[in-house]
């Protein structure tokens, strides 16, 4: 089992650093078609969670640029309504539009859906982008481990209550999930809230990142005859307030080399934009094209073989009929 850890850590590092840095992007993006990107979004209302900063700032604003409407999903009023501000003076799009919510909360997510679907409108796209990298063990008032609050059961509750409002979006509708290169490192577990001592809160992340492209996959077979397509995708290393934070080491020694936020959310961009025939329902994406969901010789594609066990407990967890 070490030398399996040890060789996950390795590929994943050599892959990283010649693939997922801001050389990488401009290498692939010599293959990008400007077509692509000149598609308009009028009429489409795209929901964005963890919009105010960063890859979901910058997400939000591709989308707004391209006219569609926007809904910020954000937890502090004061940086949403500056983000939001930001947005409409850069675009020009007057529809964009805050709701607070904090993706720790069950409960609260809950609550967002059901103001969503009081409207009636239908969501064209859903980004769940919101995501959390916290070193120690901290409990919600849900009871749950904050990074898997956020990373997975904020992300489930989020995208299994807006179903029914994508559905009346179909057959056009996606489910974009902000996932992270470094799932690579780690295989799907049955632990989902890192039950182990001591708490590692950098390996929980890849957890829930590895959850969240299997979540994906199974999204994608679920609901495959609703219209509803299911993407997963990863941003590659961008230098974000997100990444400052929580890996300041890592934002430091790799600065200047890292991607821009525009850099990393291109991909989210892409996805939303491009006719659904041209993409495959489960996959995973990263700079524009499907990318492998496990590293060579790393051990990890049997695991998702547990997707359905988690499924059952997340839809216990959430208190979802």
């Amino acid at each position: 089992m070490f030398l399996v850890k040890t060789w996950r850590s390795t590929a994943f590092g050599v892959f990283g650093y010649l693939n997922f840095m801001k050389s990488g992007f401009k290498e692939h993006s010599k293959k990008f078609k400007t077509e692509d990107m000149q598609i308009q979004l009028e009429g489409k209302n795209c929901v964005v969670t963890g919009a105010n900063s960063g890859i979901g700032f910058a997400t939000a604003e591709g989308l707004a640029s391209r006219g569609a409407t926007i809904y910020m999903v954000c937890r502090s009023k004061e940086r949403g309504e500056d983000a939001l501000s930001k947005i409409q003076s850069k675009t020009g799009n007057p529809n964009v539009h805050l709701e607070i919510c904090d993706l720790s909360s069950v409960s609260e997510v809950k609550s967002l859906a059901s103001r969503f679907s009081a409207q009636g409108q239908p969501i064209h796209v859903l980004v769940n982008n919101a995501g959390l990298l916290e070193h120690n063990r901290i409990t919600t008032s849900e009871g749950l481990e904050l990074n898997f609050a956020v990373n997975v059961a904020g992300t489930y509750a989020m995208t299994e209550s807006m179903v029914p409002l994508l559905e009346k979006a179909a057959p056009d509708a996606r489910v974009i999930t902000v996932s992270s290169g470094g799932m690579y490192t780690t295989p799907l577990t049955t632990d989902l809230q890192f039950s182990e001592n001591p708490f590692d809160g950098t390996m929980q992340y890849a957890r829930n990142k590895r959850v969240q492209v299997a979540l994906t996959e199974k999204w994608a077979e679920t609901y495959s005859n609703r219209g509803i397509g299911f993407y997963s995708m990863h941003p590659g290393w961008a230098e974000t307030p997100g990444v400052a934070k929580s890996l300041p080491g890592f934002s430091k020694s790799l600065s200047g080399k890292l991607r821009t936020s525009e850099e990393g959310a291109d991909t989210v961009v892409w996805l939303a934009l491009q006719p659904k025939e041209k993409l495959v329902s489960g996959a995973f994406y990263f700079d524009r094209s499907e990318a492998p969901k496990h590293l060579l010789f790393s051990a990890t594609k049997g695991s998702h073989a547990v997707i359905n066990s988690i499924v059952d407990s997340l839809r216990s967890l959430c208190k979802l009929s």
